[in-house]
């Protein structure tokens, strides 16, 4: 098992006062989703924010939250707990 660090994948934008609606902004969002899952991520990998600033512009940004081992399952953890260290070791630099 290595350490992976996998690239983030996000798709983002900002827009201005005037230049969305909520109907427009949610139809952003669903279309940046849909790109993400094509992709190959898990419906639980896609995180969503929203941020609406106080001078009506709004920030959208959809990532895919991967996780951080290249054969981690979904979900995480692993369900092969089998280990093939059989070597035990004992730290005695503390005694």
């Amino acid at each position: 098992m290595s350490l992976y660090q996998p690239e983030p994948v996000e798709i983002s934008t900002r827009m201005r006062p005037g230049e969305w609606t909520e109907a427009s902004l949610e139809e952003l969002v669903t279309t940046y989703r849909a790109k993400i899952l094509a992709m190959g991520a898990a419906v639980s990998e896609v995180l969503t924010e929203v941020v609406r600033n106080d001078d009506g512009s709004v920030a959208v940004a959809v990532s895919w939250n991967k996780g951080s081992y290249a054969d981690e399952p979904e979900g995480g953890g692993f369900t092969n707990t089998e280990s093939t260290n059989t070597e035990s070791r004992v730290d005695t630099a503390g005694a």
